[in-house]
Formats: C-alpha cells, structure tokens, sequence
C-alpha cells in the first residue's frame, strides 16, 4: 500500500492553531486546533462550534497562528465549521479588535456585537429578500379557470403567472396566507427570496441656506479618506437637510450611509424623511425590531443591498459592503453610551469605525459635547457651523418665572397656565417639560415619617396611577400601593414631590377642550407610539404635549409655539461633574422645540433659583459660549474631556467584600506620578437591584498613560482571587463617574 502524502495546505493546516473569541469573561482569546474530522481549514472571521469547560459554544476565529505557547497536546480541537467565508469585512473585523482592547473588555462578547440575533445562534445567515411565492413547474400556465371555483385562489394564480410576489405585496391586494396555504398544498405555488431593486436615485431636494450650502460642499470636498465634521448647528438650523443631501452623494456613488439615532422613538421620523427622498432600500436596525426583521436588515447591510441603514447605538457594529459615510444625528445624547456588558461610546465608536473605513463622518448636535468641542480644538475635528434657522423660523424668547410663594397647581404656576392658555386660544400647540415619570416620587406617611423605599436599593420607590402600584426606576420592583402606613399603621399617607403622570390629570381638568399626550417612557413604551403622536401633532391641531427628557432628542414639532420647564431646580444639583453640562444642553435643547414652525415660539423656565449662574447663563448666553466655558473650567481641573478617566466598577451581595476585592487589587498595582488614584470608594448609589457598588478611579492627564494603567488594573483584577459573587468590569472614559 503506498503512503499518501497531504499536500502543503493539508499540512499547514494540520499544524495551525486557531485563536478565537468564546462567549467567556475572559480578556484573552483561546487556542484551538484544526477540526479532527474535516480538511477545511477555518478563516478569520469565521464561526465554529468549540468546546469550553463541559460546553459547546460558538466561537469566532481571530487569527491563525503557526504556534503556540501553551502545550499542544493540552488543545482541543474545533468541532465544527459554520462558515464558509468570513462574517466581517476587514474594517469591521479591525473595528471589533479595537474596541476589545480600547475598553478593556473580553474579546468573546465583543465579536458577538457584529453578528445578528439568529448568527448568534449558530444559524445561517437571513436571507435578504422580502419572504414570497412563486409558481413552481405545476403551476406555471396553468389557466386560471382552472380554479374557478375558489375564485381567490384564482386571482393570486393569475398575478403569479407575471413574477413572483412578496408577502406584504398579496396582503395589500387582500390576498391572505390561507390562500397562499391553499395553493402550496396543491403543489402549485412555492416560498421563495425576493431581491429588491439596486439601483438608487435621489429625488429633488430643498434649497439650502447659504450656511447649509457652505456645510454640505465642504463635506462632499473631494478629499479622499476619513474627516470628521462637527456640525454644530442650532435648534430648527436644518442639520438633517445638510445630511440628506451629502447621503445623495454617496448614494450617487452606489456606497452606504450609516445614520446613529440616541432614541427608537427619533427613527420613525428620520425613517420618513429618508424614504421620501431617496429611491433606494433605506432599513432600521434598533431593539424594537422583532429578531426576524433584525436578522434580514443585519443581512441587506452586510450584502450592500442596504443603501441606509439607521439605528440606534448598537448599529455601529453592523456590518455594511460598501460603507461611504457615517452620521451621528445628537452626537452629545447621554443614550449613546451603553451601561451595561461592553460601556462603550456609540459616536467614539463611530468616529474610529469611520477612520478604519476611510469614510467622513457627521458629527451633528445643537448642544455638542465637551468631548467634540475639545477635538475641534486639537484640529481632529472640522467645525462647520449653522447659526440662523432654516425656513425664515426665529429663535424663541426666554423667560424665567420664579415661583418663590407663588401657588401652584401640579408645578403650575399661574404665569405659565396663562401662556398654555394664550397658546391654546391661538389655536397652537404647548409643549411642557418635567424630567420626571409616574404620579409622585415618593409616599410619605404624615404621622410618622415613614418613606417608601425600595427592598433593593438605596432608592425611593415612585406612585404610580396607571397602573396604581409603587416601583422602583432603578431596578424596575414593584409594591402594591399600601392603604395605610406599614410603620404606624396610620392612614395619612400623601404622595410628595411631582411626576408626569400628576401634572397630566391637572391639565386635562384645567383644559378639557383640548388633547393632552403624556410622553415618557410608560406612555410610549410601544414601538409605534412615539410614530402615532407624530402624526396626530402634525396635523397641527392645538395640544399639550407633557414629557420627559424624550422630548428634547431632536423631534420637529412645527406647531408648537410654547414651550414651558416646570421644574429646571431638578436638574441644578447633580453628584456628577458633567452635571452642568447635561443641564445646559437639556434646557437648550427643549427650548429649542419652540418656534420651529412660521410662529415665533417662546420659553418659560419656572425655577426656586432665578439667580442661578446656570439659570442666568441659559437666559444671556448661547450654548457655545457656555460649552467652551466649561470646557476652560474642565482645563483647569484636570477633569475630561481634557484630561482622562478610567474606573474599576465591582458589584456583589456583600459591600465588605467588594471594598476587600478592590483594596487587593490597589495593592498590587505599580506606582505611576502620572496617575491619580482615588478609591475604592462606594458608588453614589451604593446598592442597586440587590447588589454593592464600589469603584477605583483613574485619572491623568495623560491618555497613553491612563491607558496602560487601565490596563495592568485589568488584568491584576483578572488574576485576583474572589470571594463570594463578585462581578467586575472596566469602564474606560465613564459617562457617569458618581
């Protein structure tokens, strides 16, 4: 019998190790060897089925290495393929590596962010098509008289003979899935993948503004490669008309638009605008999606068959073939910042996606941040600037009520209730704004002191109405509402403080002629709702609009010509050094829903605290003054976006045990003068849902060094031996450092 000899693929590949990222809190990748039963060889990019402990999970292939510091005979081996071809294009697969190390996070649950729910289950990837049927070889002339006694069938028959048809398109024609059920049972019809059209057009666009003409010429300049535009325009400036037209460039040019969104509830609107411009597929990829429409959207953009994609933060993960421009639409909104598994930056994400791309982003916001403003400076970033509102709309007036002695009805003060009035008879809309959800924020027992409080955490338990209970808006418990004391038994039982839901039922009594929507996140917990109210605002009839801070997220309200602050002293006072930074934009951008349309538009801020620097400065000043303010106040305290921070959050069952954890971890790590550090101390909320919170913090001036420091910390804390349940994770440049 003569030896077969492999050849040298066979043999390079009997020798590689493969390094995958597995679903593990483990901060480095695993060597595997090649499967045992198959000749395929792996790529990068690539899923495969490997064991783990007693498990079997997926893992993705990173990289294959010719050797390996560990033993070889102690390897296990890949069991199985999955993949034919890499699942990420080399700038995704760069993009993931990065975001890996950048934010100190295991690398296992890193590369699970770009793939799409049914890819993580191991499945094939969606098809991209729309689900439909077509005639199969039975069916195919066959007349339509011969089912003429089932005359729906017939008709769908009939259209079949033609081309095949979606789903969605037979529903419209009142063809339902009984009869589509009823042709495939008789062999006539069969399911099938409908491709969409490819070719894309814009339609006619608006006429810019000059400023807007200077924005978008100097986007579409013909420098090749990654640039980062802030552009910092005003409320009702025309920011999403400057991103409408340069998308009509890249779409000329047959790449994809990457549009980032802080909230579900904004897609609906810039879905619409998007749609009516352009001839071309534009797809959503948020949360509120059902894993099946996730799954094909995630496919359309990794095919190219997408030519926008919009999303919230997760979206920049996506994979897109032929990516030509990114956009984040509020660049400065606190909801790009993911607090829990991966604590990553959704626009510092985007910013690095775009320069592994080689493609401009937009950076847009009316309030930038501190963190955008300070890059203009440094020349990383090219500030274009917006300062007149498009469509000839002025800026609101402002107008502060101090309500010292003054009464009120549900936070209403009389000045303000005569301006809904006014506002109302005049057949426009109000919009007014309390930053905070339910009846009340507490229940108070008059006789002896007795506060509602949360079984879990250091928080107060909230009165709700609908439905009547008490609930926890941290850890989301809840409590019958009691109807007497538990302390004392006593019945006095008032609630304090104010909430939407109190101010919601005051104004229906005061105002009974006229709608009022309650908009925060009870009230617009469906996927459509924020869609729904869009369209009943448009019409333009007179309302109150009551809600939260999900108003202030860039909606466009034309009508709406008053808007009110019911309580601005809520948001004075804040544990965090970015507290003032996020009042001023909060104030800014409310403000700015007012006057949007041909009516000039008008501010009330009812406050305690008339005198207040930041009540004073939101009066007297434009935001990019007072940003840059900050920015000089943030310098000469060392504080980011100027200087760096990193933290070591650690949360357990046991706050001595935590404090001991991070106490073990401080004394092993190696003195650096250019790092501070501070800790462990107690987060600002200790306990939550159950658990301790304490933390190290890191600061520097130095980002490289804070980095490397972050780093050790890490992997000191990856090798520490823990007690009890002990959770901990690396938050590099920390959204909230209380």
């Amino acid at each position: 019998m003569t030896d077969v000899q492999p050849d040298h693929a066979t043999a390079t590949h009997a020798l590689a190790v493969y390094r995958c990222a597995v679903p593990a809190p483990l901060l480095t990748l695993l060597d595997y060897l090649p499967p045992l039963n198959s000749q395929a060889a792996p790529l990068p990019g690539t899923r495969v089925w490997v064991p783990l402990g007693r498990r079997t999970v997926i893992g993705i292939v990173i990289s294959v290495e010719s050797d390996t510091d560990l033993d070889r005979s102690k390897l296990k081996a890949i069991d199985a393929l999955l993949d034919a071809q890499s699942l990420f294009d080399s700038p995704q697969m760069a993009l993931l590596t990065w975001a890996a190390r950048y934010y100190l996070h295991p690398p296992g649950e890193v590369f699970v962010l770009g793939l799409s729910p049914r890819e993580r289950r191991g499945e094939p990837t969606a098809p991209t098509g729309k689900p439909g049927v077509k005639l199969n070889a039975r069916g195919i002339g066959l007349p339509a008289g011969a089912l003429s006694r089932a005359k729906k069938q017939a008709l769908l028959l009939t259209a079949l003979q033609h081309r095949p048809h979606s789903l969605e398109e037979l529903a419209d024609q009142g063809l339902s899935r009984a009869v589509i059920r009823a042709l495939a049972a008789k062999d006539l019809i069969e399911y099938c993948d409908i491709k969409g059209d490819h070719r894309w057009a814009s339609r006619d666009h608006l006429d810019p503004t000059e400023e807007q003409q200077r924005a978008i010429t100097t986007i579409n300049s013909k420098e090749s490669g990654f640039v980062c535009h802030l552009l910092e325009g005003i409320t009702g400036s025309g920011k999403t008309e400057v991103y409408l037209q340069c998308a009509a460039q890249v779409i000329e040019r047959e790449q994809q638009v990457l549009i980032l969104l802080p909230e579900i509830g904004l897609t609906p609107q810039m879905l619409g605008r998007f749609q009516s411009r352009f001839d071309a597929p534009v797809i959503m990829l948020h949360s509120g999606l059902a894993d099946s429409e996730r799954d094909r959207h995630w496919a359309m953009a990794r095919e190219g068959a997408a030519a926008i994609i919009l999303g919230t933060r997760s979206a920049v993960f996506a994979p897109c073939a032929r990516l030509g421009m990114i956009v984040v639409d509020e660049e400065h909104d606190h909801s790009f910042n993911q607090q829990d598994g991966l604590r990553y930056s959704a626009r510092d994400v985007a910013v690095k996606r775009a320069q592994l791309s080689g493609c401009p982003i937009i950076l847009g916001s009316a309030t930038p941040s501190l963190e955008s403003l300070r890059n203009v400076e440094e020349n990383r970033y090219r500030l274009l600037t917006l300062s007149e509102r498009a469509g000839g709309a002025s800026v609101p007036s402002k107008k502060v009520v101090d309500i010292r002695g003054l009464a009120l009805e549900a936070g209403l003060s009389q000045p303000l209730l005569s301006a809904v009035h006014s506002t109302l008879s005049a057949e426009k809309q109000v919009l007014l704004f309390l930053n905070r959800r339910g009846f009340a924020p507490t229940l108070l027992c008059h006789d002896c002191g007795w506060l509602s409080t949360c079984d879990h955490c250091d928080a107060r338990l909230a009165v709700h109405r609908k439905p009547t209970e008490l609930r926890c808006h941290h850890c989301n418990s809840k409590k019958f509402l009691p109807r007497s004391c538990p302390n004392c038994q006593g019945s006095r039982l008032v609630s304090t403080g104010l909430g939407t839901e109190q101010t919601e039922l005051t104004l229906q009594r005061l105002f009974p002629s006229f709608p009022v929507f309650r908009v925060d996140s009870d009230s617009m917990s469906s996927r459509h709702a924020m869609d729904n109210l869009s369209q009943q605002l448009d019409t333009g009839e007179p309302c109150i609009i009551l809600g939260t801070q999900m108003l202030t997220k860039g909606h466009h309200f034309p009508a709406v010509t008053t808007v009110g602050v019911i309580d601005a002293d809520g948001l004075l006072f804040s544990p965090d050094f970015r507290g003032e930074e996020r009042l001023l934009q909060l104030l800014t951008q409310v403000g700015g829903r007012a006057g949007r349309g041909h009516h000039a538009g008008e501010v009330i801020i009812q406050t305690h605290y008339p005198d207040h620097p930041l009540i004073q400065a939101v009066m007297n000043q434009d935001y990019g003054v007072l940003a840059r303010d900050l920015l000089n106040e943030r310098r000469r305290r060392g504080l980011p976006p100027v200087g760096a921070m990193a933290m070591l959050r650690c949360d357990s069952t046991d706050f001595n045990q935590g404090l001991a954890f991070l106490s073990a971890i401080k004394a092993q790590l190696s003195r650096d003068s250019a790092i501070v550090l501070i800790g462990p101390i107690p987060a600002a909320m200790a306990r939550r849902a159950g658990r301790y919170r304490a933390q190290l913090l890191l600061l520097s001036s130095d980002r490289r060094a804070l980095h490397h420091a972050a780093t050790q910390m890490a992997w000191v804390a990856d090798g520490v031996k823990k007690t009890g349940d002990i959770k901990w994770f690396m938050d590099i440049d920390p959204a909230d450092s209380a």
